[in-house]
Formats: C-alpha cells, sequence, structure tokens
C-alpha cells in the first residue's frame, strides 16, 4: 500500500517533469495550433477527473443523506471555485500569450509570473491525488486504489504537454535550457507537496471527504474555464482544440472506468 501511495503522488509531478525536458529536445517554440491541442488535452482530462474521480465519489459517500446527497457536493464546488478565484485575484501571474499579468500588481519578472499561472493550475491536482488517497488510505469504501491510480494517472498524462508548454516559452524569453527546465518542474513541485499535506492531515478531514472531493473538483474546473478554455478559443478560429479535448475526455473517463 505505502508504495502504491508514494507513486501515485509522484506520477503529475513525474510527468510536470518529463514534459519540461522537451526544451532539451526541441529547437523551436511551440506552435501555436501545437499549444492549442495541448491545452484541449488538459482541460478534458481535467473535466472528466473532476466529474468521475471526484464528484461521483463525493455524491457516493453522502447517500446517507438521501435526497440531499447533493449538498456536499454543491457546497464543496464552490469552496473550490471561490478558493482559486481568491488566488487568482491575490497571487500575480501571467498566462501564456497574454500581454498583461493578472493578480496583485507586482514587479516580478515575466517568466516568474508565467510559472506562477501553472503552479496556480497545479495546486488543485496536487489536492484532488492527495484526499483521494487519503480516503484510500483510511478505508473509504467509494476508495479503491484503481480508481486513485487512475486519477493520479490522467493527471500526470495531461501534466506532460503542461511541462512542455511551461519549458518551452522560457526558453524562448531567454532562458538558459537548464533554467527553463528547472521553471516547467518548479511549477509542479507544488502537486506532491500538496498531496502530502493532505494526506497527514488526513485523520482530521476524513469526516469532510465529500465536501473535499467536490472543493478539488471546483478548482480544477475553475482552471479549465478560466484559463484552458480561453487559450483553446484565442487567435484565428481552429478547431482542434476541441478534438482535442474530446481526446483528453474520453481518455481519462477511460483510464477511471477501466482501472476503478
Amino acid at each position: 500500500m505505502t508504495n502504491e501511495i508514494i507513486t501515485g503522488l509522484l506520477l503529475p509531478f513525474l510527468g510536470t517533469s518529463a514534459g519540461s525536458a522537451c526544451v532539451f529536445f526541441m529547437k523551436k517554440e511551440l506552435s501555436r495550433n501545437v499549444q492549442r491541442m495541448l491545452a484541449g488535452f488538459a482541460a478534458g482530462v481535467m473535466t472528466a477527473a473532476s466529474v468521475w474521480s471526484l464528484i461521483m465519489p463525493a455524491m457516493e459517500l453522502s447517500q446517507g443523506m438521501g435526497r440531499l446527497a447533493f449538498i456536499p457536493a454543491v457546497a464543496g464546488f464552490w469552496f473550490g471555485v471561490l478558493f482559486l478565484l481568491l488566488l487568482d485575484t491575490v497571487i500575480p501571474h501571467l498566462h501564456m500569450n497574454a500581454e498583461k499579468a493578472e493578480g496583485m500588481p507586482s514587479k516580478l519578472a515575466r517568466t516568474t509570473m508565467m510559472v506562477l499561472a501553472v503552479t496556480l493550475h497545479n495546486i488543485p491536482e496536487g489536492m484532488a491525488v492527495g484526499i483521494v488517497y487519503a480516503g484510500l488510505l483510511h478505508g473509504t469504501e467509494e476508495m479503491s486504489a484503481g480508481g486513485a491510480f487512475a486519477l493520479a494517472l490522467g493527471i500526470a498524462i495531461q501534466n506532460f504537454p503542461e511541462g512542455a508548454i511551461i519549458s518551452m516559452p522560457l526558453r524562448a524569453e531567454g532562458k538558459k535550457k537548464m533554467a527553463a527546465f528547472g521553471g516547467g518542474v518548479l511549477s509542479g513541485a507544488v502537486e506532491p507537496v500538496g498531496a502530502i499535506l493532505t494526506i497527514l492531515f488526513s485523520g482530521l478531514i476524513l469526516p469532510a471527504m465529500p465536501y473535499l472531493l467536490s472543493f478539488a473538483a471546483g478548482a480544477m474546473i475553475y482552471v479549465v474555464v478560466e484559463e484552458l478554455i480561453p487559450e483553446i478559443s484565442e487567435g484565428e478560429h481552429s478547431n482542434i482544440g476541441v478534438i482535442m479535448f474530446s481526446v483528453g475526455f474520453t481518455v481519462m473517463m477511460a483510464l477511471d472506468t477501466a482501472l476503478g
């Protein structure tokens, strides 16, 4: 069990690190269509994970409430959305292809704010993995080892292109290859840290599991709608982002069903 948990916690981080390593093998900046494809795939995975791996287990855990079983899922979802909205408003960050930074006014370097944007993206993912493995560790019936692994693997798969999305532009901004790789790796480090902290406090959070699962879902959906979908749609019209969203959604759905 311990090895399974360690593997699950590290998988998303390894996915980001592997994607960041693309900076050593690719000479040119990612094209606009490739960025759309990667953002679309990530959005699809995160949306499917929010539904199958987080919201549905949250509602199953609340079945004892009868017709009111939706309350923890709805409340947790909104807490997640508002939490990411708060971070989005406070932390200075710069989204891909954007000229104007978001969050509080700051004198941080452009490249630093680009890393912070992806780090914001990764916070709910780390929490989601930690919450699921905390439930598994404490024997929650609705949590299976296969389902937890499916979530970690799905996030790791979508983190691979995410790592490339951050390291390649950092290189294009003038950073050396190792520094650009380090920026990508750093953006993903928040995931295992957040997951481990969640597990350490799992004894306290277990009674609130339905709320926390849907909290992670709300935070992930916020990222999808606020960041990824605009990246798919901006600029010249293209359907490739929508197609890759569908690919990512079905990949995550299949993983959760097959392994869960």
